[in-house]
């Protein structure tokens, strides 16, 4: 089983806390459980990204701090201690000794004492490293004990006074994937492929939507992605002329497309891969001619990923493949140049070329800065590629052959030293979609 080391967990914390000023200190919450119904059934517990990112700790109801030069310890842990007798009940924890010998904490300490205990760590800080408005709850704790810490200044104690974003530390170490992350991700590729696969295979006309899905989650699962990295789209006919569409309970007809975005998780890091295929093997004519303007484009801005090229540069290039493909087909009628300053694409394609992909499905990292620039692609960026045309039926001045065609084909791509590695193996070429589905 891949795994990601207690080494690494530490390594990050060593990181961040080397960029935190002397005078900081970070607080970065755990995800909590949530209730899905009645008082005691909860959804299937996820821990919060950044929080996983720095601990490896998977258990709800913890904070992590990170205080420079602490002389009791720079990493402390907040945590459930241990309790048989709930433990009976909803499985193993750490507790505060496990907390320190198994995930490499300086101290921890039960959390029911995290708001007594706070604000002694605000002493001689004056900052506070923490994800404001995310979590309304810590929010009001947080606040709390820095105006108890503020109670001594006028007898000259120091204590904090500025917030500032931990997101600003910590998402710029997300957009750059190690070695160990970018084994993780392509092991997610390697089962949700095969899992878009065999969808295709058992696709027919007279299922219904959530049949493939069901495909898709089971073989994610019992290949060891337990839980998938968002809710599948799984979309027939004119539902795939909706971007996320979730429902999946439409029967697929013998004439649909069907388009499915559906990626597993592995160790928390995801994957995000579309396809879309006939329901009943075969691209008819308009479907055909839609599915190559998209694979046309989806292939060409592939070719452009390498270190130095900028994101918009990419996103340009989509725009410019996709309105020169609607006019080669007959929908869109002028010059290229003339509809894309007037963005007739828009109709048809509504979206960017892609995203940040890792821990988070939508990744952690800025598309742009303040000042409007997009990003220069760097070797470890992992991020989707995804073009599509969604043709919904009544769109004005198009053609009733084209309408309910819906069309998306998006692969995961590792920027490499050289260029760029496709981590995404699932068929995508018609002749290799069709002989597949009839084989």
């Amino acid at each position: 089983m891949l795994t990601l080391s207690a080494d690494v967990f530490a390594k990050r914390r060593q990181h961040v806390l080397a960029q935190l000023p002397e005078d900081a200190i970070a607080i970065i919450p755990s995800a909590n459980d949530i209730l899905r119904n009645g008082f005691d059934n909860t959804f299937s517990f996820r821990q919060n990204s950044d929080f996983w990112y720095l601990t490896g700790y998977n258990e709800a109801d913890a904070v992590l701090l990170l205080a420079p030069h602490r002389p009791e310890g720079e990493v402390v842990l907040f945590n459930l201690p241990k309790d048989p007798s709930a433990e009976i009940w909803t499985g193993r924890r750490a507790g505060q000794e496990g907390a320190c010998r198994d995930f490499g904490m300086d101290q921890a300490f039960p959390i029911d004492s995290f708001t007594e205990k706070l604000p002694q760590f605000f002493k001689d800080r004056r900052q506070v490293y923490y994800p404001v408005g995310r979590k309304p709850e810590w929010d009001r704790h947080i606040l709390d004990a820095m105006h108890r810490a503020r109670a001594g200044v006028r007898r000259g104690a120091i204590a904090p006074d500025t917030f500032c974003n931990s997101d600003t530390i910590l998402h710029p170490m997300r957009v750059i994937k190690s070695e160990e992350e970018i084994a993780l991700m392509q092991h997610a590729n390697d089962i949700s492929s095969e899992a878009h696969r065999l969808a295709m295979q058992h696709c027919r006309p007279g299922l219904y939507e959530y049949a493939l899905e069901g495909i898709i989650r089971g073989h994610c699962m019992t290949n060891g992605s337990r839980d998938m990295a968002y809710t599948p789209i799984i979309g027939a006919g004119e539902n795939a002329c909706v971007l996320h569409y979730v429902t999946n309970n439409a029967p697929i007809k013998d004439n649909d497309l069907v388009l499915i975005d559906a990626g597993g998780e592995y160790e928390y890091y995801a994957s995000d891969i579309t396809r879309t295929f006939p329901a009943n093997g075969r691209f008819h004519g308009e479907q055909k001619a839609v599915y190559e303007v998209v694979l046309a484009t989806q292939l060409a801005l592939v070719d452009l990923v390498k270190p130095g090229i900028n994101w918009d540069s990419i996103q340009k290039s989509c725009r410019k493949e996709l309105t020169q493909g609607l006019i080669d087909i007959g929908i869109l009628r002028g010059s290229c140049d003339t509809l894309l300053e007037q963005e007739a694409y828009r109709p048809f394609y509504m979206h960017l070329f892609g995203h940040y992909l890792g821990l988070d499905t939508h990744d952690a990292g800025r598309y742009n800065n303040e000042h409007g620039e997009w990003p220069t692609l760097s070797a470890g960026m992992v991020f989707t590629i995804e073009p599509g045309l969604y043709i919904q039926a009544n769109t004005p001045n198009v053609d009733p052959r084209w309408w309910n065609i819906g069309v998306r084909i998006e692969d995961n791509i590792v920027v490499t030293e050289n260029g760029h590695h496709n981590m995404t193996t699932a068929p995508k070429s018609i002749a290799d979609i069709e002989a597949l589905m009839r084989d």
